[in-house]
């Protein structure tokens, strides 16, 4: 029975998987077809791939390399700066008594539940107040702090026990020296996961750097790949080399950090 069971269910993980993978092989192939041959009407479900023109080519279609770099430096700025704050956050939150303390981080979790669309009108009128249109700022300040990050933070930072942090206390060490030289340390779990989830969705965004940014030198690269839509067609085969080079970033990280991304996801969700 248990064998039936293991035969079954590893069955049904083997179809989810092809599932997800099959679209990616797709597109990894029509990267390296012409454009012909990808829009062909009665054509091969998988085109054969004979060129690498997608591929020379895409750097003529727009300043690839400068939105590449632009989308890096934002991800991992934005990354790191989040990564932070959600641990400091997070131990304020875990390891301090003070009055209000429930309300106020009922209050950070109750921002998770706010669909992001709802806040794009009074983030954008900020922006424009602040004079920030067209630049980094408004794409890294709003962002600094993640109720998300803050909630991980907390779960993962209450398991580490309050005998250690008070034998620190008791040899002289600072709240600061504790956070940077024992919970950061014991923290890696978690940093792991939030720095996957942060740095994919920081990579992805493309709503928000398409209003705050018309400068085609600072864009960033989620919002340059629709340069490849043109006024009578698409050239599906550069934006599909163009998206598969800018994949590579994000499997980069997932590889880096992928040995502790379970354990951080469930110590994250476990008191």
């Amino acid at each position: 029975m248990k064998r039936t069971k293991s035969i079954v269910l590893t069955v049904m993980l083997l179809a989810l998987a092809f599932v997800t993978i099959v679209p990616f092989i797709w597109m990894l192939l029509s990267s390296f077809a012409p454009n012909s041959d990808i829009v062909k009407i009665g054509g091969s479900l998988f085109p054969m791939p004979t060129t690498f023109s997608n591929y020379t080519s895409v750097q003529e279609k727009f300043n690839f390399m400068r939105m590449f770099l632009n989308s890096l430096f934002i991800s991992v700025l934005s990354t790191t700066i989040i990564i932070y704050t959600s641990a400091l956050v997070g131990f304020v939150f875990a390891k301090f008594d003070f009055k209000g303390k429930n309300v106020l981080f009922g209050v950070v979790l109750s921002t998770m539940m706010l669909p992001w669309a709802v806040t794009i009108i009074p983030k954008y009128e900020m922006m424009v107040d602040f004079g920030w249109l067209d630049s980094y700022k408004a794409l890294i300040i709003p962002s600094m702090v993640s109720g998300f990050g803050i909630f991980m933070f907390r779960q993962g930072i209450s398991q580490i026990s309050d005998e250690m942090l008070e034998a620190a206390r008791v040899d002289g060490a600072s709240d600061f020296y504790i956070f940077h030289r024992i919970i950061l340390p014991m923290s890696t779990n978690t940093i792991s996961s939030l720095a996957i989830f942060q740095f994919l969705w920081s990579w992805e965004d493309f709503l928000w750097p398409y209003l705050m940014i018309n400068d085609e030198n600072k864009q960033l690269l989620s919002v340059g790949l629709r340069m490849f839509n043109g006024q009578y067609g698409t050239d599906y085969g550069g934006l599909f080399a163009a998206t598969s080079i800018s994949i590579i970033p994000v499997i980069i990280i997932y590889l880096v950090f992928q040995k502790r991304f379970i354990a951080g996801v469930a110590s994250g969700s476990v008191k």
